[in-house]
């Protein structure tokens, strides 16, 4: 009988690391998960204003068709945009994308004509909304992506996380901060 009690002590200790590991991964799981939703939800958003963009274009040339280097510049940030391969690229490519945009933005500022035109009002709303949703994805990928980082890094997860094929993931960030920090401005 006195065996007993440290075997007992031994097998509740050995439930008690199986529960938490087993708790501990399922949530890793969950959180890798969300991460990878969140970088879809990017994508599709960015996806949707690179669709937006030839019809923008094609509105803007036929008031300004002389601005061929401004079309130009967008036609590559949106092709930039669609092979972007994870945060790192897609970082680098919104830093184009959002420059590219400003430039046509600024080109339709000098015709009149073109702003009154409801095709082009439209394509800009549509293009400021998925402007905003994109915003709201990185949030919503970069919160994800700080949980599952923290919850890797942290005593003891950090002595079998990796271990288990948990890695960090990458922030989407853009380098140039003050180009995204609103949408395109459109002024009239």
């Amino acid at each position: 009988m006195e065996w007993l009690i440290p075997v007992i002590i031994v097998v509740v200790i050995i439930a008690i690391i199986g529960i938490y590991l087993w708790a501990t991964y399922n949530s890793l799981v969950t959180l890798n998960v969300r991460v990878d939703e969140a970088w879809s939800d990017i994508t599709v958003q960015l996806k949707r204003r690179a669709d937006l963009l030839p019809n923008l274009i094609e509105s803007v040339k036929g008031y300004a068709a002389h601005e061929k280097a401004v079309f130009e510049n967008v036609t590559k940030a949106r092709a930039e945009t669609l092979s972007a391969q994870g945060p790192a690229e897609a970082s680098v490519a919104e830093n184009h994308m959002q420059t590219a945009l400003k430039s046509i933005f600024a080109v339709a500022e000098a015709y009149p004509q073109l702003q009154a035109s409801q095709n082009f009002l439209q394509l800009q709303a549509e293009i400021v909304d998925t402007e905003d949703k994109v915003q709201a994805s990185r949030r919503f990928y970069n919160g994800g992506v700080r949980e599952l980082n923290t919850k890797i890094k942290v005593f003891p997860n950090t002595l079998f996380a990796r271990n288990l094929g948990f890695t960090e993931r990458e922030f989407f960030e853009v380098s140039d901060v003050a180009a995204i920090a609103e949408p395109p401005r459109v002024q009239f």
